[in-house]
């Protein structure tokens, strides 16, 4: 083991004193040098994502140390661009979430920044919100999202509440790689800083403020009142259980069952080791409800309460529906509704991610609205609203979802927000329940209408030292891919967000892509199939999103099928 690995254990030991826990851990594993290597062999990096990372003792774990040292480097990073600063602090049910944010906050107040702290959990939006509010310069949110009860992490947000661009994270990391993590953190006592006002906890007109936003989202703002809805909801053991309850009923939905076992905060997840609503296991327990008492929806939120996921009654049982699915739902409701009460704006926009279902595109164009397709994470639908708001138009925006069940109406926050989409979700079942009509003939109807389209997305992972260098092959093997068909079908486009070019083999004429440069291959077959390859920038993992297009499901599911079987035996991951 390299030398600078094991004095920086020894320095653990010595300085880490402030969480006798991780002295008891690191001296756990004295005798265990493949341990030593995993958790001092590099340290978590700060990216647009934050940190993210294993709970325990070292550089390459989440604890005080790595959260108090990116608090420094955000510190010196805001001290050098603005005069004068806060920042607003939130945290969801992890373990040691709390912690983390006093501990964020007590850096800040050593450095004269300002802080703005959630008293209690509070969904990820909420903090966009209160740094919107508060006028900060920028936000932090203590959560893993949905992952294992293991992880913990901090979300940074920038000064317009979206998640921090690559050139504010990338100046904020330079800040923190120049730090040692326990000689030149600033501190204050966390009590002290609460007496100065320093450290300001945040007060209860603030989220009225924010429920108020959500509410004036609402499209047809009576319609749960006398439909006797009846929903059965879960907040995951996380952030979402009083704030979606709330909404829920101020908007009339009295007849509300939760998941007692998943009802309080819990970093354990007991009942669902992965809390991420997109994955049946987790919802096991809301679906053990549905079955006793019937309800017309369920409702599942994601322990940072950004993301939600549903299930609806399907003949005998419950059929979980995809965050395309609730997506393309939400956007019919939505349009179709504003249309009818003349509340949509003139030259509304929506927007989506590149790997999101293209059926958005049919529809909106139905309703003439205008799609503009986006990369794969919220900031950039938010950084899309912030463009509108800079002309004055913010009004223009209608809604913004990804197929990772993130969902936003409005641009009072920057970030998908699972309590306005619990509520829009709620409304639109209500609605169509006043009309005899289930979601499942919704969606159905949908399809009738434009095609059944089918969307799979699968990860190939690709181990060990080399696992990295072979997706780079492989990307480069599709870059330069020659023939004019895949699976049997006709390539009309080819988009390339790294190279920037999106080439329409039809006309035969090329564009400029004017995202950001990403490492994404979009290939559009005919019949709307469609094939788009994104590898992961820090595992060894290629996710592919794959939609297959028919004139019914069975038929939409043998092409997805066909699509896939030939990326698995064609030679492409080879």
């Amino acid at each position: 083991m390299e030398n600078s690995i094991m004095q920086n254990y020894e320095k653990w030991l010595e300085k880490a004193t402030d969480d006798k826990r991780l002295i008891s851990e690191l001296t756990a594993v004295k005798d265990n040098q493949d341990e030593i290597y995993d958790r001092f062999y590099r340290s978590l990096e700060f990216g647009t994502a934050g940190l993210r990372g294993i709970l325990g003792a070292g550089t390459n774990r989440m604890n005080i140390y790595v959260v108090r040292v990116a608090t420094q480097g955000l510190a010196n990073y805001l001290c050098k661009n603005y005069t004068e600063s806060s920042v607003s602090i939130s945290c969801d049910s992890r373990i040691n979430s709390t912690l983390f944010a006093e501990e964020a906050a007590r850096v800040l107040a050593a450095n004269g920044i300002k802080v703005y702290l959630s008293k209690e959990l509070q969904p990820t939006p909420v903090v966009s919100y209160a740094v919107r509010y508060f006028k900060s310069k920028a936000g932090i949110m203590v959560t893993a999202s949905h992952n294992p009860s293991k992880y913990n992490g901090y979300k940074c947000y920038g000064s317009d509440g979206c998640q921090m661009t690559d050139n504010a994270a990338n100046a904020v990391y330079n800040e923190i790689i120049k730090l040692d993590c326990f000689d030149d953190v600033k501190l204050v006592d966390f009590d002290e800083a609460l007496k100065n006002g320093t450290i300001e906890y945040i007060k209860d007109e603030f989220y009225e403020s924010y429920l108020a936003k959500v509410e004036e989202q609402s499209i047809r703002k009576d319609i749960c009142k006398d439909s006797n809805l009846k929903v059965v909801y879960t907040p995951l053991n996380g952030a979402g259980n009083k704030l979606v309850r709330e909404i829920l009923a101020r908007k009339g939905v009295k007849d509300i069952h939760i998941v007692k076992s998943q009802e309080m905060p819990d970093g354990n997840f007991p009942t669902c080791p992965y809390p991420n609503p997109e994955i049946k296991e987790a919802l096991e327990e809301g679906l053990k409800l549905c079955a006793e008492v019937k309800p017309d929806l369920l409702l599942a939120t994601d322990p940072d309460s950004d993301r939600v996921g549903i299930a609806v009654p399907d003949g005998d049982g419950y059929r979980l529906i995809t965050g395309n699915e609730t997506g393309i739902m939400l956007t019919d409701y939505i349009l179709k509704s504003r249309i009818e009460l003349n509340t949509l704006p003139k030259n509304p926009i929506m927007v989506k991610t590149v790997v999101t279902s293209v059926l958005i595109d049919r529809i909106a164009a139905d309703y003439g609205v205008e799609v503009k397709n986006v990369l794969t994470g919220f900031k950039y639908i938010g950084e899309q609203i912030l463009r509108l708001e800079e002309k004055g138009e913010e009004d223009r925006y209608v809604f913004g979802f990804e197929e990772s069940y993130g969902y936003l109406a409005g641009s009072y926050v920057r970030d998908k927000d699972a309590v306005v989409a619990s509520m829009l979700i709620a409304e639109m079942t209500a609605y169509y329940k006043k009309q005899g009509k289930s979601l499942i003939e919704i969606l159905n109807g949908l399809y009738s209408k434009y095609g059944y389209y089918k969307n799979v997305t699968l990860s190939f992972e690709f181990d060990g030292a080399s696992g990295m260098e072979k997706m780079k092959n492989i990307m480069d093997k599709l870059r330069n891919f020659e023939s004019d068909k895949m699976a049997g079908y006709k390539i009309l486009r080819h988009a390339d967000y790294l190279l920037q070019f999106d080439k329409n083999y039809v006309t035969g004429e090329e564009t400029v892509i004017t995202l950001p440069k990403s490492n994404v291959l979009s290939f559009f077959l005919e019949n709307d199939n469609a094939i788009i390859v994104r590898p992961s920038g820090t595992e060894p993992k290629i996710k592919i999103y794959f939609t297959g297009v028919g004139k019914n499901e069975k038929d939409a599911i043998d092409t997805a099928n066909k699509l896939i079987q030939y990326v698995k035996t064609s030679g492409i991951l080879d």
